[in-house]
């Protein structure tokens, strides 16, 4: 049965949308075999080229995809303590780039890094990202509600074909989710009442925030987020309004 007074759905993207980790893993391992490539052209030139080379060629990527997630929420926490001054999201990935780089002795050029840290910008959606988007906005209108700035979001869409209707980002509300201000900021955008609004995410944690804010709440996990065996964050059966099993189950349930 569709849930009734819904009037537009917004989704958490890192993870929901798009499967961040399996992007990260292939252009890191891509740009070691760059890094590495260059250092062995250059060996002859000494030791020190030939130690870069290896010190690439070492790097465990899907630790470092893991890491590079887990200082997210760690980075927001220091600017809602005041310890770092409001940034975007870009910012902060980049912040937490340059220390694991640092942590492992590895070195960029400011080119090469800045392209490294648009890895988020170019995140491959899930299978049925694309398709489910396109059956959930013939019911309602589709939008983004992410910590991801806006212009990631953009690139985002853009890279993945991604259709929605408008782009809703914390950058808009000075806040990073699970805030109440982002949840309530969407839905006076779009004019409704938060009980109007779904909010569609993989992590109940962000749901929570949602349903504490007013609006109805849509779980859809995402067991492969995290690699196949990931944690995932517990969650109790009956705590959110509906829960599918990917986008095209979601249409269903909305009457689509």
């Amino acid at each position: 049965m569709a849930l009734s007074g819904i009037r537009a759905l917004v989704f958490d993207v890192f993870g929901t949308v798009v499967d961040w980790r399996s992007t990260v893993i292939a252009e890191g391992r891509a740009l070691a075999a760059r890094q590495g490539a260059s250092g062995a052209q250059a060996g002859a030139c000494g030791e020190a080229s030939a130690r870069v080379a290896q010190a690439w060629s070492q790097v465990d990527w899907a630790a470092f995809a893991d890491a590079w997630r887990a200082g997210y929420p760690l980075a927001m926490d220091r600017v809602r303590r005041g310890e770092w001054p409001w940034a975007s999201i870009d910012v902060l990935h980049r912040r937490i780039l340059d220390e694991l780089l640092a942590g492992r002795a590895l070195a960029l050029a400011e080119q090469e890094a800045a392209d490294f840290n648009r890895v988020w910008h170019r995140l491959a959606p899930w299978p049925d990202s694309v398709p489910g988007l396109l059956r959930l906005k013939r019911l309602h209108p589709v939008a983004t509600l992410s910590n991801g700035n806006v212009s990631l979001l953009l690139a985002m869409a853009r890279h993945a074909g991604l259709p929605w209707d408008a782009i809703f980002s914390a950058e808009l509300f000075g806040h990073y989710k699970p805030d109440p201000q982002c949840y309530q900021g969407a839905a006076r955008l779009l004019d409704l009442a938060p009980a109007q609004v779904l909010m569609v995410a993989a992590h109940p944690s962000d749901l929570r925030g949602a349903a504490r804010a007013g609006l109805r709440t849509a779980y859809v996990p995402r067991p492969l987020e995290r690699g196949p065996g990931g944690p995932m964050e517990p969650w109790t059966p009956g705590e959110f309004d509906l829960v599918a099993c990917d986008f095209i189950d979601l249409a269903r349930q909305l009457g689509g």
